[in-house]
Order: structure tokens, then sequence, then C-alpha cells
């Protein structure tokens, strides 16, 4: 078929009535669908049962360095898991702190204690006129809501397969001192499933920040998260390249488990200089006693090492590589040559970016919505909820059925088309 806008007027009141003729009966299915979040799918959570078994009350509780892990201490978290956490980020266990169960409470607290403590002894950022985040986008929604949160002004960095605009990073970074902080997520980015090229880790490592409390919140929470055995993204280790370019100081790196044992109980790290975590610590020694060293050794005795993470994610993979072909599959059958639409095809994280025409993302989102399938609201892949364009949306394919993923995929499509006819002829 024809580009949409090579159609004339009647051809496209034609096929506007065709289109809308199919809703009518999609919408009549009853459907009930939720692609809105890159939840795991209850499959993937099943893989993880052993977890539970992994401890019981014969155990034996101590951990490598003799710690009883029932008992207070171990602030930074027991030796083993500290190891395990430190080969998901490619980083020396020396440089990690073991948390609590998820990453997004560790980034929440780092920009907490910045705004009301500073930053190893910079002006809190609560005492200056204005604090300023980079924001590259599209992006993850909560990375966001966590600056918006502290009243921090976020400025639009746009994406590009090799990661963000380093042009506009360096140059932003560099004339203003009130920019103290970038989110990155540098591995199959949420939402594009991009990874960041050894030049744009290498760009970041030796940027040249006016503002000496700046820092890099490198989110690596795809850092395992493959899809194929053949084509797997590998990015520089950012610390290390920080170190080489006399910058150790610039990053604080997360990551989590959730996405691997389970959501909302699994174990988050933060890796990041000595200085850094000396800095950290004094606020850390007082918010908390020590973390969950229990679920830290029961992760640890399940697991055992890198190479059972590993082996684990294969199984993940083999159930979500299904997902994102009966997606991409579909959309590249559907909509391939209409430009109406374009969409990225990652090799591992959670989420595929669809772009369509401008002015379109939200109307797609509601017609989807009516027929019975929830999407993540247009505009949350970008700051404040305002994507300029009105063009960007986020598939997440990890919570339905391979089955589910086709069908709410033909919804997605057939919206796709009549928002975008109907958007060419009121033009």
């Amino acid at each position: 078929m024809k580009a949409y806008k090579e159609l004339n007027r009647d051809e496209l009141l034609a096929l506007k009535a065709d289109l809308e003729a199919a809703y009518e009966e999609a919408k009549g299915k009853g459907l009930k669908l939720d692609m809105s979040r890159g939840k795991p799918g209850v499959s993937q959570l099943d893989m993880g049962m052993g977890l539970l078994d992994a401890l019981d009350s014969s155990s034996n509780m101590k951990s490598m360095d003799g710690l009883d892990v029932r008992n207070y201490g171990g602030l930074e978290g027991i030796e083993e898991a500290k190891h395990l956490m430190a080969d998901i980020m490619g980083v020396n266990p020396e440089n990690v702190i073991v948390c609590g169960n998820a990453s997004l409470t560790i980034m929440f607290d780092s920009v907490c204690r910045s705004v009301t403590h500073g930053v190893m002894g910079s002006t809190p950022w609560c005492r200056l006129e204005k604090v300023k985040f980079l924001c590259p986008v599209p992006g993850y929604d909560r990375h966001f809501a966590i600056t918006q949160h502290f009243g921090i002004e976020m400025i639009n960095v746009p994406m590009t397969p090799q990661g963000p605009d380093m042009d506009m990073v360096e140059r932003l970074v560099a004339e203003d001192e009130a920019v103290k902080g970038i989110w990155c997520v540098p591995k199959y980015s949420n939402p594009q499933g991009y990874s960041y090229s050894d030049e744009t880790v290498r760009r970041f490592a030796n940027l040249k920040p006016a503002a000496k409390d700046f820092r890099i919140y490198w989110d690596n929470a795809y850092a395992i998260h493959h899809l194929y055995e053949d084509r797997q993204d590998e990015i520089l280790d950012i610390l290390g390249e920080c170190e080489k370019a006399g910058n150790p100081d610039m990053v604080y790196e997360f990551c989590s488990t959730s996405k691997v044992s389970f959501s909302g109980a699994g174990i988050a790290a933060m890796a990041t200089s000595k200085a850094n975590m000396e800095d950290i610590r004094k606020s850390l020694k007082i918010q908390t006693i020590g973390y969950d060293k229990v679920n830290q050794l029961r992760h640890v005795r399940y697991f055992k090492d890198y190479e059972g993470l590993k082996n684990h994610m294969r199984k993940h993979a083999a159930l979500m590589r299904p997902k994102f072909e009966a997606v991409l599959s579909i959309l590249s059958r559907e909509l391939e040559g209409l430009g109406i639409g374009t969409w990225t095809s990652p090799n591992g994280g959670y989420f595929i970016s669809f772009e369509a025409m401008e002015g379109c993302a939200k109307a797609i989102v509601a017609k989807c919505k009516e027929a019975g399938m929830v999407l993540t609201g247009a505009g949350a892949t970008y700051p404040y909820g305002r994507d300029p364009k009105d063009s960007n949306i986020r598939i997440a394919p990890s919570f339905p059925t391979p089955e589910e993923m086709a069908q709410a995929t033909e919804l997605f499509v057939l919206c796709v088309k009549l928002v975008s006819v109907n958007k060419l002829l009121e033009g």
C-alpha cells in the first residue's frame, strides 16, 4: 500500500471508513489488555520461586566474613552480595553499597541527600536559587518524577542510538553551574532500548562540569537483560573510565534484581567512588542500622555467582523474546512503508519505543484505552509529562502472554492507522 501522505482525500475517506468498521469490531470483543508498565510476567516470577527455598530454619545464617545476617551490622551489605552486584555492574566490590529492595529508593535518597546536605561539602541544593538536571528524552518517567518532586528544573536532551546528544550535554554541563546532574539508562535504555557507545561513555567520563557537585546518575537497570544470545550490547565501565579521566567522583551507578528475582523483593545496589561512599555513609548510618541482610544472603545462596545469574537470565530471555518478536513482526507487517510511524528494535531491556506522526500519540493511547488496552500515558517519557511533538509511545511487552501481546499489537496498529488518517484529513 502507498504511504498515507500520498493518498488523496477520497482515498483517505474510504480508508477511514474501513478502519472505523474494524475498530468498532475490535471494541466489541471486550478486550482487557495491559501494556502500561514494564512489569515481569507471571511466568518470569514463577521461575524464581526456588529463591524462597534458598534459606530455611536450618540454614547457616552467617555471611562469608562471619556476620550473622539476622542481627544488626553490615551497613553496606554482606560481602558476597557486594560481589554479586558488582559483577552485574562490572565494577569493583569495594565500590558497592548493597541497600534495600529498589534502586529507585537509592536514587531518591541520593537526590534528597544532595538537596538537604549537599554533595561532599558543597552547598545543599535547597539553599541554591536554581538547580537543574539534564534529562535524555524520551526517558524513564520515574526518574523525572524524582527531580520534579524536589522542584528541580529539568532540561530535555535528545537521545540518539549512541546515547544522549553529547555536544549538548558537554555544553550545558560546562557553561551552567546550576546543572547538577543527568539521568542515564546506559544499557537498553527506557524506552528506546538504545545502549551508549564507547565514545559516549568516554565523553561522559571526560565532562568538565562547572559545578563541583555535578553527578551522573547512571541507572544500569538492564545490565543483564539481553534478549538474544548472539546479539548482546555491552557498555564500558563508567566508573573505570571516570577514574582514567581524572573524574573519579562524578558517577553514582545503580542496579537491582527487581526484574531478575522478585519485583519489590529483590536487592538493589549503588556503585561509586570511595570518596562518595564516605560522604554517603555519613547519612546512611543515621538513616538505617542496616538493610535486609537475610534477603541479601538468600539471593546469593540461590544464584550463587554471576554465572548463575546469567543462566537465570537466559531463561528470562526465552520468555521475553516471543513477546518482543510478536510486537515487532506485526508493526513491520502492518505499518512498514506507510509513513505513519517508526519504532525501535532493541537487543534487550523491557521496552519498544514507537514514534507516531506528530500530534498523534495522545489520540492513539486514548483510542487503545477505549477499545480495552491500557498503554503508558502519552507524554510520560518526557519531563512534566509534556512530549513537545506528542509522538512518543512506550510499548511494554513483558507482562502479557505472547498471544495477548499479538492481540494487543493488532489493536495498536489499527489505532495508529485510524488516528493518522484523521490527522491527515484535518490537515
